[in-house]
């Protein structure tokens, strides 16, 4: 089976033209005759070539979670007790989830700190019990709605945004102008159900 991030921890990837990129993740990915890997591959690599970010960045922020979840997984009370969500731009990572006390908050923090390439964290560790699947599903609905309403304003391109939702608290992300941001955040904070928006973008 070909594996995405075996291929992706190649700094081989670094000086490969986005759309050559796309190319090459797609015909591995058939030629390892993984159809899931396929489809991945190419939602993955049309993504690569239309993000604002340079695919160098794109690859380096891939590094950094790939390897924050690999060291989270194996501190067995991390792994065992909270539930974390890391996502990275350009070095700038944000860190959600719960942790049943300050201790564990502050050993994620930590983990992700030692991390070659991180500049900046954003920690927003809700101190508390692991959400519920009911919980977890709509935090999914919520973030389905708030992609859908970006996507069809004409003040912003939905591409540009990652929008990532905890417990009804939405996340924003992304390489945006101010003016874009101001967007999707009033955009955001009037979509029914989102609690909270908070903001880690970064501007052009």
């Amino acid at each position: 089976m070909f594996s995405f991030s075996q291929l992706t921890q190649s700094t081989q990837l670094k000086s490969i033209k986005p759309m050559k990129l796309v190319t090459l993740l797609t015909l591995v990915a058939v030629l390892q005759g993984c159809a899931a890997a396929a489809v991945v591959a190419i939602t993955t690599g049309a993504s690569m070539a239309t993000d604002r970010r340079s695919v160098g960045n794109q690859i380096d922020d891939q590094n950094i979670e790939l390897e924050a979840y690999n060291e989270i997984t194996k501190n067995k009370s991390l792994n065992d007790n909270a539930n974390l969500h890391i996502i990275s731009l350009n070095g700038s990572v944000l860190i959600i989830g719960q942790t049943p006390n300050t201790y564990l908050r502050d050993q994620a923090i930590k983990v992700i700190n030692d991390i070659e390439g991180v500049v900046r964290i954003h920690n927003q560790i809700r101190i508390g019990n692991v959400t519920s699947i009911a919980t977890q599903t709509n935090d999914v609905w919520l973030t389905s709605k708030v992609k859908t309403a970006l996507f069809s304003s004409d003040e912003i391109n939905g591409n540009d945004i990652k929008v990532i939702t905890e417990n009804a608290e939405v996340f924003l992300m992304g390489l945006v102008s101010k003016k874009e941001a101001n967007a999707a955040i009033e955009i955001t904070r009037n979509i029914s159900g989102v609690n909270r928006v908070f903001k880690a973008f970064e501007y052009l």
